[in-house]
């Protein structure tokens, strides 16, 4: 099941798409897409209404964040050993967590706004878990149990920020529009095994990142089981699990980073794509 939220920012109507790729609205069986209704229960009432039955969204809308009220924003970063060897980094022994200000979530195909003094931004295609339930000292032999399901974020970066401006990599991470997350969240019984997706990122047309989730560090179920050891996850928190290789801060023989008209284009196998374009803050 493919559970959307659809319509302007802030008045985002919960839906799903159907077999065909359309848009159903479910505005009569839930007021929003939020933790409350992730559970295994829950979505299994809705997996049960007849989509034929849901009015049909005609016409082009917009996507929002596939999760309202996200809670927590966790992030792992350098969690793919070729992204890690790109960087010349050292693969960490444990995950390393920063977390994304939730002001920084928008919608997957929301224009994302650098800020004005931003000369280092750049793109990091991920994929994102959904907590479905909460979640405290779970070993990674349960942990899928927990998961809600899976959807794609763009972890953009402004490196400076993140890098020099002493503090931690929070600040490079979480100005505003850095966390597309979306188009919508797949539930993780379409998800066979969340450590085999493809995923690619085109920045104008041009191939910039491929990798394949085969590749983390830490699996999925490795994260939440650490992640769970040190705080209590929620419904609604968002995961996102690092990127492959293949980002503007590494390009050879010179770093590429986001410019006023760049057009980011993320995909990842069975969660659909997302497709943003750059401005700069005025």
């Amino acid at each position: 099941m493919k559970l959307v939220r659809y319509g302007p920012s802030g008045q985002e109507k919960p839906g799903l798409i159907d077999k065909d790729g359309n848009i159903r609205d479910l505005s009569e069986h839930l007021q929003d897409i939020t933790g409350d209704v992730l559970s295994d229960e829950s979505l299994a009432s809705l997996s049960a209404i007849d989509e034929n039955s849901l009015p049909l969204v005609e016409g082009r809308v917009r996507f929002g964040p596939c999760v309202g009220n996200i809670g927590k924003f966790l992030c792992i970063g350098l969690n793919y050993s070729d992204h890690a060897a790109e960087t010349g980094a050292t693969p960490p022994d444990h995950p390393i967590l920063f977390f994304k200000a939730n002001s920084a979530i928008c919608g997957a195909n929301d224009t994302v706004s650098v800020p004005r003094q931003s000369q280092h931004s750049d793109w990091e295609v991920e994929l994102g878990v959904v907590i479905g339930k909460a979640a405290k000292y779970v070993s990674k032999e349960d942990a899928l149990d927990y998961v809600a399901g899976y959807c794609i974020v763009n972890d953009v970066s402004e490196r400076k920020f993140q890098m020099k401006l002493s503090g931690q990599w929070t600040k490079g991470k979480s100005c505003d529009t850095f966390g597309p997350t979306g188009p919508w969240l797949v539930t993780r019984d379409e998800i066979t095994d969340p450590q085999n997706l493809p995923m690619t990122l085109d920045l104008n047309g041009e191939r910039m990142q491929t990798g394949n989730t085969s590749t983390m560090i830490f699996s999925v179920a490795e994260i939440i089981e650490h992640l769970s050891s040190l705080m209590t996850l929620h419904p609604g928190d968002v995961i996102s699990t690092g990127t492959p290789p293949g980002v503007g801060s590494a390009k050879k023989p010179e770093p590429r980073y986001l410019r006023e008209g760049d057009v980011m284009e993320l995909w990842i196998e069975g969660l659909g794509t997302q497709k943003q374009t750059v401005a700069r803050d005025a």
